[in-house]
């Protein structure tokens, strides 16, 4: 009978070590956080500067995101996947919105205006913001667009999205 109740025993403290080590494995893993950046693409642009709303024209229905270093991953996903980011989570876009370099091609010149996004809508393969300059002049129009767009921390789980945790700080250089 004390065989039997060592082994009980036993096998019952290796359920528990394994569930407590799986337990802190998942802890770990949600913890550990990666800084995104995300880059848009359109073939043209709009802007008015009397209602600071830039619109996005044929904008690629892909975001695509990267880390910086030490994770390295990279990918892509809908960009109507991505406008939820304004309203998910305690540290939103919406609450603290991104900068993001707006680099337009006017005739054979790059143009770089620095903004802060706010309030996307998609319109069919028009997105718009709201934008508030930070730096540069924003043209009225132009082609071949890409958008840069400051980071945000995620959870390195890849389906995750809470959690979300800004920077104290932005980074950002203009060439």
């Amino acid at each position: 009978m004390p065989m039997r109740r060592n082994l009980v025993a036993a096998t019952a403290f290796a359920l528990a070590a394994s569930v407590l080590g799986a337990i802190t494995y998942a802890t770990a893993a949600e913890e550990k956080m990666a800084d995104f950046l995300f880059v848009q693409s359109a073939k043209s642009m709009k802007f008015d500067p009397a209602t600071n709303k830039l619109t996005l024209e044929h904008v690629s229905p892909v975001t695509v995101f990267f880390t910086d270093r030490p994770e390295r991953i990279a990918g892509n996903m809908k960009t109507t996947a991505f406008l939820p980011f304004w309203s998910e989570g305690k540290d939103s876009f919406e609450s603290d919105p991104p900068n993001a370099d707006i680099s337009i091609i006017e005739g054979k010149t790059l143009k770089q205006t620095v903004v802060e996004l706010q309030d996307p809508v998609l319109d069919g393969d028009n997105l718009s913001y709201t934008v508030k300059l930070i730096q540069g002049d924003m043209p009225a129009a132009g082609t071949e667009v890409a958008v840069f767009i400051d980071i945000i921390g995620r959870p390195l789980t890849p389906l995750s999205y809470a959690g979300v945790a800004r920077r104290t700080f932005r980074r950002a250089a203009i060439y």
